[in-house]
């Protein structure tokens, strides 16, 4: 396969307008309902299901074995391969890879180098963002940016996670009813999968009239402990005595003060998005939420500072797939955009906020752009 080796100097293509050209997700295996996951982990009650909100989920892992079916890596080539084929652009034609992820096939290489070999393409570059649900959107601006100012000239922008893994050990070999129903709750609530979107450049000046896209991002927990964490694998203690401990990795949540603290995480981040662009939420036709609409969430949005007219207005333009795919990490937000603009809540023309909200550090992010993409033929 060959590859284009002339890449455009910066000085070339001031301030160029980028485009999302389209977006690809993937989801491996059948989708696991909560009944089945009920038989192998013990059920959770119906008013702990209703505020998660999670019914399905996807996960590489074999929920009944835990033997993996394929791996992070090739979920994001599998949205990578959708994306450009909507777009109709050639793999060949992509100078430039950004993938989010905290679950790599490898500490090294980065995932995104296998996404590379994957795609045919001996020569990329490839940067690799590792965090969770707020890295897709992080990775959005960076290839955005790299691209406006003439570095490249077609990103693929992929976040892709595999929480599964983790998830299994909680349950497997075990009496059912014998499970925490702590871990149980963990369990329910986590889904594997990828999103991808390609980006293009336009040739000149192509910016002017249109919304500028405005990026901010922030870690609101460096006085807080964390909201979760992932332990094993790392170089916080030897490795003897992380091979001493009941799992080799392990996650853990601190859901009381994700229920309390999040909220005010997701109250800031937005107003800081709606102060850095100048817009009202009255002029956003989708926020891409993915996991900000859960009730257990949204009920605390008020005490958070949020008016209850602000809530109304943002509850008819939020576009999200939580029931479906459960949470997802950094594959959050770039498959509730995918189920946005597939199914047609996403339209041309529409004013367009990525809002990412993670536990780990309680951090945020958030990206506006103007959608140009029309909608896919299903």
């Amino acid at each position: 396969m060959s590859q284009s080796t002339q890449s455009p100097r910066p000085s070339d293509f001031p301030d160029r307008h980028v485009s999302v050209l389209a977006t690809g997700a993937h989801l491996p295996g059948d989708p696991i309902d909560n009944d089945t996951l009920a038989r192998l982990a013990g059920p959770l009650p119906e008013d702990v299901l209703e505020g998660i909100q999670v019914r399905r989920r996807h996960w590489m892992a074999d929920p009944a074995t835990g033997e993996h079916r394929t791996s992070t890596s090739k979920m994001a080539t599998a949205a990578a391969r959708q994306a450009l084929e909507r777009a109709g652009v050639e793999a060949a034609e992509i100078d430039l890879i950004v993938l989010s992820t905290a679950s790599p096939d490898h500490l090294l290489p980065v995932a995104g180098t296998y996404v590379q070999e994957q795609l045919g393409l001996e020569q990329a570059a490839v940067i690799e963002v590792r965090a969770g649900c707020v890295g897709a959107v992080q990775a959005f601006d960076i290839a955005r940016r790299l691209l406006a100012d003439g570095t490249y000239r077609t990103a693929l922008v992929i976040g892709a996670e595999s929480v599964s893994p983790l998830l299994v050990p909680f349950y497997l070999g075990q009496d059912p009813d014998r499970v925490r129903m702590r871990d149980r709750l963990t369990v329910y609530t986590f889904g594997d999968g990828a999103g991808a979107a390609v980006l293009r450049a336009g040739a000149e000046g192509s910016a002017e009239g249109r919304l500028r896209p405005v990026f901010a991002t922030r870690s609101m927990g460096g006085a807080r402990k964390p909201g979760m964490l992932i332990l094993g694998g790392g170089t916080d203690v030897p490795l003897a005595q992380q091979q001493a401990r009941k799992r080799l990795m392990d996650i853990k949540l601190d859901i009381p003060g994700t229920a309390q603290f999040g909220p005010k995480v997701f109250v800031e981040g937005i107003h800081d998005m709606l102060r850095r662009s100048g817009l009202a939420l009255g002029d956003i036709d989708a926020c891409v939420l993915p996991e900000g609409n859960a009730e257990y969430f949204s009920s605390e949005y008020g005490t958070a500072g949020l008016s209850a007219e602000d809530q109304a207005t943002l509850s008819k333009t939020i576009v999200e797939n939580l029931t479906d795919v459960g949470a997802t990490g950094s594959a959050a937000v770039p498959l509730a955009l995918d189920a946005g603009w597939s199914g047609g809540r996403i339209q041309p023309g529409d004013t367009v906020l990525l809002l990412a909200i993670e536990a780990s550090r309680y951090v945020y992010a958030g990206l506006t752009l103007t959608w140009e993409a029309a909608t896919p033929a299903q």
